[in-house]
């Protein structure tokens, strides 16, 4: 609660845009400034003033320029009913003619000093002017960081009113003013939102504002206008503990940042909006380098709620993804339990490095030697706090991993400190990062962490054949391994790659394997009909050069044999190493395979797992699923999607589903003593109102299919139409979908 102000300003913004509650969504910039000043104690309005910003066009010439403005001004005072009409070239020269005027009208009146804006909702200060000025980096006068929301202000004498449904036609309904509003912005009638406002529309609506605030001023309401809405004028770093409860309307998952932004980068990209006290959460991959996407924690549901709205807003060159994001998702990016890890970023106003690269046998001393060396006095930059501003990374038993974080006093130190970038300290040279206390949090966590979970969950289908999750080493390797493809390279751009070997390619046997972002990877598995043709294409194509039709950039490729159960735990999320794939005789630990990263890490053990049920209830329950993979059946030409004689390549396959949509697939290879190839594919996580088996027959629309006996439940055997389906037996040839 602040006392009552003697003046306040009411604004209105428009823009070349959407206008409405989508202004501001569209990222346009201000066209129209129009404010009245209103005298709190005497209850008086004073004269409208209207401001257009005209970019200042450089074609023109300076004469010119002067001879339109003058013109341009003239008509638009004519037809203004505006008292006074100024006119601007830039967003900064607009804001300081605004502070400006209204400092010399206050003056003039002389019935106080104390002055706020008053608004029509928050889209005009937080949605229109912050942004804009953010993104030209132009300094906003102090009168911009409050104001009254007139909407919240009528709302405590109208309790019963639609916060988001109020707008000045309806308050000045409620209070019995008479207005002329057009049918053009007459909320009753139909209209579009996306639509251009009118420049006389902007007048009115200030001079019906201030009607409104007379009003409420006036008996019955003798309202107090004390209530101010604070914009944040900088981000406040600050720790978060995962015992804190966040709440999951306040936090938004950001995509697409340049990887070296900070969090200081996103405040300036949310500006206007208030974040929480370290509510800025870089994310890192599992690397412990940056991904691109932070979570933003907000102070209300409302500011989450128009950072939404800044979706595909850009932020540079790049256009930023804004998402909704949970609670749980921020603390576990930005959570942290560890009393060291508090202790060191409770200093205030701190800046954190971050130091990677460091020789495990570095010491607090050398640290700080390297940031201040006694011969150059010129490029000393002290640590703040000495040997307690710096946080040497360790594992859970106390070895060194290579990682420190160290505070600076101020931005100067800190610059200092990041132009020693890749300097050496020991034998190594050491990467210098600017750092957050969230990518501090994360780092700590992914080095100390321990599972969440002790012991192993229990299978749910007890009985699934026992297959190793590396492939046997005796496999053929009938496939081919494309690595360092060009980014735009498409399935015709490999085929022309190929050339002749295009006619050993099986159908559906182009797998191009896509990240974590569902684009191309710069991998493909090509599948061709035999081993010998595979080494064959190798050997010839090995590093060779590859255009792409659809951008000007041309690469070399790696080209290497491989089998299809390489390929199937690749394109599960494994990795497969290229150091043996020549070696005609392999040993188990010379593969290079390592198992998908879904699975558990082998260093951590878990305890013996109780059986769901016991063997004879369990084979009472569940089918012979053995016996079905140790007897197959003959398998009936299956249903013709495309036409026969088509020659179909593409398959497109990625490291993980995109959620929420895609279910987690597993393949189970079939062990080599079968008579036949076959496999068995496992899908938890099917949506309960899906269409079962037609979602699962769509999934897999190209390869043939035996439907007597293609599906099984989890829960016992069912028909080929029951809608519940979750386990499928495939062929050898479906190692991909």
């Amino acid at each position: 609660m602040t006392a009552q102000v003697d003046y306040l300003v009411v604004v209105f913004t428009a823009t070349s845009g959407a206008s409405g509650e989508l202004l501001g969504s569209d990222e346009k910039e201000l066209g129209q400034l129009v404010w009245q000043l209103v005298d709190v104690k005497n209850k008086k309005l004073g004269k409208v003033n209207e401001l257009f910003i005209k970019l200042d066009l450089s074609d023109l010439t300076e004469e010119k320029e002067e001879e339109d403005g003058v013109e341009e001004s003239v008509e638009e005072e004519d037809r203004s009913p505006a008292d006074n009409v100024y006119t601007a070239t830039s967003l900064e020269t607009a804001l300081n003619l605004f502070h400006l005027q209204l400092t010399n009208e206050v003056n003039s009146a002389g019935a106080g000093t104390s002055v706020c804006l008053c608004t029509d909702g928050p889209l005009h200060i937080r949605q229109v002017i912050h942004p804009e000025a953010a993104s030209k980096n132009i300094l906003v006068p102090d009168c911009f960081y409050s104001f009254f929301d007139l909407r919240k202000e009528f709302k405590k004498h109208f309790p019963t009113s639609d916060l988001k449904a109020l707008n000045v036609h309806i308050m000045a309904e409620s209070l019995t003013i008479p207005v002329d509003v057009p049918a053009m912005w007459d909320p009753s009638a139909t209209q579009d939102p996306s639509a251009i406002l009118p420049p006389e529309i902007a007048v009115q609506q200030v001079q019906t504002m201030g009607s409104i605030v007379l009003a409420l001023l006036s008996e019955p309401f003798s309202h107090a206008f004390s209530t101010q809405e604070r914009v944040s004028e900088k981000f406040e770093t600050g720790t978060c503990s995962k015992m804190e409860k966040v709440c999951d309307n306040t936090v938004i998952r950001a995509r697409g940042l340049p990887w070296q932004s900070s969090d200081q980068d996103i405040a300036r990209f949310f500006r206007g909006l208030n974040i929480a006290k370290g509510g800025a959460a870089l994310c890192l991959n599992a690397q412990g380098r940056r991904n691109g996407e932070a979570l933003v924690r907000f102070v209300s549901e409302e500011h989450r709620d128009l950072a939404l709205q800044r979706h595909k807003h850009h932020m540079g060159n790049r256009y930023i993804e804004v998402y909704k994001a949970s609670g749980e998702d921020f603390l576990k990016i930005a959570g942290g339990t560890s009393n060291e890890v508090a202790m060191f970023l409770s200093r205030e106003d701190q800046i954190i490095v971050r130091m990677r690269g460091l020789p495990f046998t570095a010491t607090h001393e050398q640290v700080l030697t390297f940031f201040s060396p006694e011969e150059d006095l010129k490029e000393t930059c002290p640590v703040s706090g000495g040997k307690d501003g710096i946080l040497f990374v360790r594992y859970p038993d106390g070895r060194p991993t290579g990682d420190a974080f160290v505070l600076f006093a101020c931005e100067e130190h800190t610059q200092c400190a990041l132009r020693k970038h890749k300097e050496i300290l020991g034998r190594r040279y050491i990467e210098l990062f600017k750092s957050t206390a969230a990518e501090v949090q994360q780092v700590l966590n992914r080095y100390s962490s321990a599972p969440l979970i002790s012991v192993a969950p229990a299978p749910l289908v007890s009985m699934l054949p026992a297959v190793s999750l590396l492939p046997p080493p005796g496999s053929v390797r009938d496939c081919l391994r494309l690595r360092g493809l060009p980014y735009t390279a498409s399935i015709e751009d490999i085929l022309t790659f190929l050339g002749e070997f295009t006619h050993d390619i099986r159908p559906h046997g182009v797998h191009m394997v896509l990240n974590q972002q569902a684009r191309p990877s710069g991998d493909c598995f090509i599948q061709l009909t035999s081993a010998e043709r595979s080494i064959q294409a190798s050997q010839r194509l090995h590093k060779h050069i590859m255009s792409s039709q659809r951008g000007a950039n041309s690469r070399y490729v790696e080209v290497f044999p491989c089998s299809t159960e390489e390929m199937g735990l690749v394109l599960m999320g494994g990795s497969l190493s290229h150091t043996h794939t020549h070696a005609h005789i392999r040993s188990r630990s010379g593969t290079g395979l390592s198992p998908p990263p879904c699975l558990s890490p082998p260093s951590y053990s878990f305890g013996p797992v109780p059986p769901v049920m016991s063997a004879e209830a369990a084979a009472a329950l569940y089918p012979p699923i053995g016996q079905m993979l140790l007897a197959p059946r003959h398998l009936p030409p299956g249903h013709a999607y495309y036409p026969a004689s088509a020659q179909l390549y593409m398959n497109y396959a990625a490291y993980y589903p995109s959620p929420p949509g895609s279910p987690t697939v597993g393949f189970f290879p079939s062990p080599a003593s079968l008579s036949s190839p076959g496999g068995l594919m496992r899908m938890p996580g099917l949506t309960y109102n899906g269409n079962g088996v037609k979602d699962l027959i769509s999934a897999m629309q190209g390869y043939q299919y035996a439907p007597e006996d293609a599906l099984m439940h989890a829960h016992g055997p069912m028909h080929a139409h029951d809608p519940t389906g979750t386990l499928l037996t495939q062929p050898k040839e479906w190692v991909c979908i």
